[in-house]
Protein backbone atom coordinates (compact mmCIF):
# COMPACT_ATOMS: atom_id res chain seq x y z
CA UNK A 1 0.00 0.00 0.00
CA UNK A 2 1.10 3.51 -0.80
CA UNK A 3 -0.13 6.53 1.14
CA UNK A 4 -0.90 9.57 -1.06
CA UNK A 5 -1.88 12.98 0.27
CA UNK A 6 -4.06 15.13 -1.99
CA UNK A 7 -5.19 18.57 -0.75
CA UNK A 8 -4.45 17.60 2.81
CA UNK A 9 -6.51 14.38 2.62
CA UNK A 10 -4.66 11.10 2.96
CA UNK A 11 -5.57 8.26 0.54
CA UNK A 12 -4.31 4.68 0.59
CA UNK A 13 -3.71 3.14 -2.83
CA UNK A 14 -2.02 0.03 -4.10
CA UNK A 15 1.29 0.23 -5.94
CA UNK A 16 -0.32 -1.15 -9.14
CA UNK A 17 -2.95 1.61 -9.31
CA UNK A 18 -0.92 4.12 -11.37
CA UNK A 19 -0.42 1.51 -14.13
CA UNK A 20 -4.18 1.00 -14.33
CA UNK A 21 -4.73 4.67 -15.13
CA UNK A 22 -2.54 4.77 -18.24
CA UNK A 23 -4.09 6.73 -21.09
CA UNK A 24 -4.86 4.22 -23.86
CA UNK A 25 -2.52 1.79 -25.54
CA UNK A 26 0.39 3.02 -27.62
CA UNK A 27 1.44 0.94 -30.60
CA UNK A 28 5.09 0.86 -31.61
CA UNK A 29 6.11 3.22 -34.41
CA UNK A 30 7.65 0.25 -36.22
CA UNK A 31 4.14 -1.12 -36.87
CA UNK A 32 3.08 2.07 -38.61
CA UNK A 33 6.29 2.27 -40.63
CA UNK A 34 5.86 -1.32 -41.82
CA UNK A 35 2.25 -0.63 -42.82
CA UNK A 36 3.26 2.55 -44.66
CA UNK A 37 5.94 0.53 -46.45
CA UNK A 38 3.40 -2.10 -47.52
CA UNK A 39 1.00 0.61 -48.69
CA UNK A 40 3.80 2.10 -50.79
CA UNK A 41 4.67 -1.31 -52.28
CA UNK A 42 1.02 -2.09 -53.09
CA UNK A 43 0.54 1.34 -54.66
CA UNK A 44 3.67 0.82 -56.75
CA UNK A 45 2.36 -2.58 -57.89
CA UNK A 46 -0.93 -0.98 -58.87
CA UNK A 47 0.97 1.67 -60.82
CA UNK A 48 3.10 -0.97 -62.58
CA UNK A 49 -0.03 -2.75 -63.77
CA UNK A 50 -0.78 0.34 -65.86
CA UNK A 51 2.86 1.02 -66.70
CA UNK A 52 3.42 -2.45 -68.20
CA UNK A 53 0.17 -2.24 -70.17
CA UNK A 54 -1.71 -5.18 -68.66
CA UNK A 55 -5.19 -5.30 -70.19
CA UNK A 56 -8.49 -7.08 -69.76
CA UNK A 57 -9.69 -9.03 -66.76
CA UNK A 58 -6.16 -9.53 -65.45
CA UNK A 59 -5.68 -5.74 -65.18
CA UNK A 60 -8.92 -5.18 -63.28
CA UNK A 61 -8.35 -8.21 -61.08
CA UNK A 62 -4.88 -7.00 -60.08
CA UNK A 63 -6.02 -3.42 -59.48
CA UNK A 64 -8.94 -4.61 -57.33
CA UNK A 65 -6.69 -7.03 -55.43
CA UNK A 66 -4.19 -4.27 -54.61
CA UNK A 67 -7.03 -1.89 -53.70
CA UNK A 68 -8.63 -4.37 -51.30
CA UNK A 69 -5.26 -5.18 -49.73
CA UNK A 70 -4.54 -1.48 -49.13
CA UNK A 71 -8.02 -0.88 -47.74
CA UNK A 72 -7.63 -3.88 -45.44
CA UNK A 73 -4.34 -2.58 -44.07
CA UNK A 74 -5.76 0.88 -43.51
CA UNK A 75 -8.87 -0.44 -41.76
CA UNK A 76 -6.94 -2.96 -39.65
CA UNK A 77 -4.13 -0.71 -38.43
CA UNK A 78 -5.02 2.97 -38.82
CA UNK A 79 -8.67 2.53 -37.87
CA UNK A 80 -7.62 0.08 -35.10
CA UNK A 81 -9.99 -2.67 -36.26
CA UNK A 82 -7.34 -5.32 -35.60
CA UNK A 83 -7.72 -4.62 -31.88
CA UNK A 84 -11.48 -4.05 -31.70
CA UNK A 85 -14.11 -6.40 -30.38
CA UNK A 86 -15.43 -9.02 -32.75
CA UNK A 87 -18.96 -7.55 -32.75
CA UNK A 88 -17.67 -4.16 -33.96
CA UNK A 89 -15.58 -5.85 -36.62
CA UNK A 90 -18.63 -7.74 -37.86
CA UNK A 91 -20.66 -4.51 -37.89
CA UNK A 92 -18.13 -2.85 -40.20
CA UNK A 93 -16.87 -5.77 -42.32
CA UNK A 94 -19.99 -7.90 -42.78
CA UNK A 95 -22.16 -5.44 -44.80
CA UNK A 96 -19.61 -5.09 -47.64
CA UNK A 97 -19.26 -8.87 -47.80
CA UNK A 98 -23.03 -9.29 -48.03
CA UNK A 99 -23.07 -6.63 -50.75
CA UNK A 100 -20.47 -8.61 -52.71
CA UNK A 101 -22.67 -11.70 -52.46
CA UNK A 102 -25.61 -9.73 -53.87
CA UNK A 103 -23.42 -8.43 -56.71
CA UNK A 104 -22.38 -12.01 -57.51
CA UNK A 105 -26.05 -13.04 -57.59
CA UNK A 106 -26.81 -10.16 -59.98
CA UNK A 107 -23.94 -11.17 -62.25
CA UNK A 108 -25.26 -14.74 -62.37
CA UNK A 109 -28.78 -13.47 -63.06
CA UNK A 110 -27.58 -11.22 -65.88
CA UNK A 111 -25.95 -14.19 -67.62
CA UNK A 112 -29.19 -16.14 -67.28
CA UNK A 113 -31.17 -13.27 -68.79
CA UNK A 114 -28.74 -12.97 -71.72
CA UNK A 115 -28.96 -16.72 -72.35
CA UNK A 116 -32.76 -16.53 -72.30
CA UNK A 117 -32.75 -13.72 -74.90
CA UNK A 118 -30.43 -15.67 -77.17
CA UNK A 119 -32.42 -18.91 -76.93
CA UNK A 120 -35.96 -17.55 -77.18
CA UNK A 121 -35.63 -14.29 -79.10
CA UNK A 122 -32.56 -15.00 -81.26
CA UNK A 123 -30.90 -11.70 -80.29
CA UNK A 124 -27.69 -11.18 -78.37
CA UNK A 125 -28.23 -7.72 -76.98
Amino acid sequence: MVEVTINGVSHATSAAAPAAHAEGQQHPIKLYLVVWGWLFVLSACSYFVDYFGVHGYLRWSLILLFMVAKAGLIVAVFMHMAWERLALSYAILLPPLVLLVFVAIMVFESDYTLLTRIVFFKSGA
